[in-house]
């Protein structure tokens, strides 16, 4: 047997592992970072290829960077959403079956790029907030994404009621507390599931990353599905390394098996 059989042995117990996790769940919580999101076009931040080899976050992706150079940030979110025309991918669509299906209660995510509500997923807690809407900071227009996205395909958007350069998607950059509705809400999910499971995310950004350490310690089993590993891992139940687009379809697949 091949090494790369024994990985896959390994894989396919973890599946199995996560899939009776969900069978036994009365609530399960699944919390994604932006690994999620790469076979949907949208590069990560973090590691070899991540967006913050290319661009300095302190220029694209913090408040006080935003509001000296706003153009900045709007060619940094040209390249991250406009120009990947994302749409979910297997992973999504896997969550979002899984809410259909009652065992997941919510989706609580890093990632400010809307696919879960694309692929379907109904509760969704957005901790980073998403591009949905657009506010100018000097008047207080408010517009849609998809209108500013047009404009954005051609040049920088501007106010076109007073004109200022500081429209800001709803998201929160680094200087900027994380909506604390949104906060609670999450920690409260974590607090009360039975089943956690982390799919893409490094678990290196505070607060989020103590969300499944809050549903360990309520007594949760844990789960995570990620491509390389973290420092956490050794606080999980079930580990699965690989692709989340391809793993994640067959958990649901094994869980309608045993459910059956």
């Amino acid at each position: 047997m091949s090494f790369e059989d024994t990985d896959m042995d390994i894989i396919e117990e973890q599946i199995k592992k996560i899939s009776r996790m969900l069978v036994n769940a009365k609530h399960a919580v699944v919390f994604t970072g932006s690994g999620i999101s790469v076979a949907s076009g949208i590069p990560t931040f973090r590691g070899a290829d991540g967006l913050w080899m290319r661009w300095n976050p302190e220029e694209v992706a913090s408040i006080y960077g935003f509001k000296r150079n706003p153009a900045k940030f709007w060619e940094f979110a040209k390249e991250l959403i406009v120009k990947a025309k994302a749409s979910p991918n297997p992973a999504h669509y896997a969550i979002a079956e899984l809410e259909e299906e009652g065992v997941v209660k919510a989706v609580i995510t890093q990632n400010i790029d809307m696919l879960h509500q694309s692929a379907g997923s109904k509760k969704v807690l957005e901790l980073h907030g998403s591009m949905s809407y657009v506010d100018c900071l000097e008047c207080g227009k408010e517009y849609d994404w998809e209108y500013i996205e047009e404009i954005l395909k051609k040049k920088q958007p501007v106010c076109e009621v007073c004109g200022s350069e500081l429209l800001k998607p709803r998201v929160v950059f680094f200087g900027e507390p994380l909506p604390p509705d949104v906060l609670s809400e999450a920690m409260e999910e974590s607090r009360k599931c039975d089943v956690f499971i982390v799919v893409g995310s490094s678990l290196v950004v505070y607060p989020a990353a103590s969300l499944p350490e809050i549903a360990k310690r309520s007594g949760a089993k844990l789960a995570i599905v990620n491509l390389e590993p973290t420092e956490k891992d050794h606080i999980f139940d079930a580990v699965a390394y690989g692709k989340a687009e391809e793993i994640l379809p067959q958990v649901v697949e094994e869980f309608k098996r045993l459910r059956r």
